[in-house]
């Protein structure tokens, strides 16, 4: 089965579709939920984040990735067959164009590279 990485950033007011979109993918794929530290820690009027982590890995079975230490070994231990950024906010567009890692997001992006980088 391949396995998607999904990670999730604080676009909070469409994290509740990027859930529906996950409930999907699940049907066929395996999921390797990785979410941003402000998206894992931040309450917003769109919902509490302790709820949004536990809906998240409830449909995963797995705990949500959610720091640069637990996303870089993505690449090297090819945890991920592909890569999904959704909610994937301007912000970390804008990183991810100019090749910075400074969040989890960016460097489970970037781990990611690696393995399309070696398969080719």
């Amino acid at each position: 089965m391949k396995r998607i990485g999904f990670a999730m950033c604080g676009s909070f007011c469409t994290v509740a579709e990027a859930i529906t979109m996950m409930k999907q993918l699940k049907e066929k794929y395996e999921i390797v939920p990785i979410m941003s530290g402000m998206t894992y820690s931040t309450d917003t009027r769109f919902g509490k984040a302790e709820d949004f982590i536990a809906e998240v890995e409830e449909i995963t079975g797995k705990e949500i990735l959610h720091t640069i230490v637990e996303t870089e070994p993505i690449g090297p231990k090819k945890m991920v067959d592909l890569m999904v950024v959704c909610p994937c906010t301007g912000n970390t567009m804008s990183k991810l164009a100019n090749g910075i890692t400074d969040t989890s997001v960016t460097m489970a992006v970037k781990a990611s590279f690696k393995i399309r980088n070696k398969n080719q």
